[in-house]
């Protein structure tokens, strides 16, 4: 039986104008026991003068490391999110990923199939992804870390389209990260989901939807970039909590959520309902 940690997404800090350091002090500050930071290749102006969350795999990962043993917390694993279907983008972002996640100590990175190109087939598109992960899971697997597919995007919107870019690679290494807000706004039952990949689990995003969102979106989009506060919304926390402690392995949820108030409301709610 696995044991559940409490973690944060970095994405809760991003209309801060703040810096990855500040954002992980502001998670340990707030009761968070683990830290999912976003990373990029590349440079770019806004997290280079401090002002945004993410870090580039071009900097030092040990940077990631000395900020998460100053605050306190642990890495649940980093967000590498890059379209699957893109090799020309998806084979070296992730291969760095994987090696930025070894040096740093994140056990995961987690990504989906992202937009797909406009020219090409279904078929074609589960062959692109196929080499991709391959590729990525062969730098994966010698160094131990997970590759953890998000139900996000045009095939992962259900558990057979999730289950068909699952099979598509042997390895042990592949899992998948669950999104309960992801998957209850594309009209189906995130604790049903949850059951059907429980043996296969590796992270959880933690994202709730709002009564208004649901109304007008579910059933209609196949994701979104934060939620609202964990236990304002529609999604079952105690049925999700029950399930990762029967999950194979230990399973930290990751708040997904637009602003640090919800943030602070969340980790309260989830730790009320962890301890009953």
């Amino acid at each position: 039986m696995g044991k559940i940690g409490f973690g944060v997404n970095l994405e809760f800090v991003r209309h801060e104008d703040k810096s990855f350091e500040w954002g992980v002090n502001k998670a340990a500050e707030l009761g968070y026991e683990y830290v999912e930071p976003m990373v990029h290749l590349g440079r770019e102006l806004l997290s280079e003068a401090g002002y945004f969350h993410s870090v580039s795999m071009l900097d030092d990962p040990l940077r990631i490391k000395r900020a998460c043993d100053n605050a306190g917390v642990k890495l649940s694993g980093l967000s590498a999110h890059c379209p699957l279907c893109k090799p020309e983008i998806s084979v070296e972002y992730l291969k760095q990923a994987v090696r930025f996640a070894a040096e740093c100590g994140a056990p995961v990175i987690n990504t989906d199939e992202g937009p797909k190109p406009a020219w090409t087939t279904v078929e074609e598109d589960h062959v692109l992804m196929r080499y991709v992960l391959q590729e990525a899971a062969l730098v994966a697997e010698p160094r131990g870390i997970f590759i953890g597919l998000e139900p996000h995007q045009q095939y992962s919107k259900s558990p057979a389209g999730l289950d068909r870019i699952y099979a598509l690679v042997d390895s042990p290494m592949i899992g998948i990260n669950f999104d309960t807000g992801n998957s209850y706004l594309s009209g189906e039952d995130p604790l049903v989901w949850l059951d059907h990949v429980l043996d296969r689990l590796v992270h959880l995003h933690g994202k709730d939807i709002s009564v208004q969102q649901s109304s007008s979106e579910r059933g209609k989009v196949t994701g979104t970039p934060v939620g609202c506060a964990c236990g304002d919304g529609v999604i079952d926390w105690a049925g999700v909590i029950e399930r990762c402690r029967h999950a194979p392995r230990d399973i930290v949820l990751s708040v997904e959520c637009g602003t640090v108030e919800q943030a602070a409301r969340s980790i309260e709610h989830l730790k009320s309902l962890a301890a009953c």
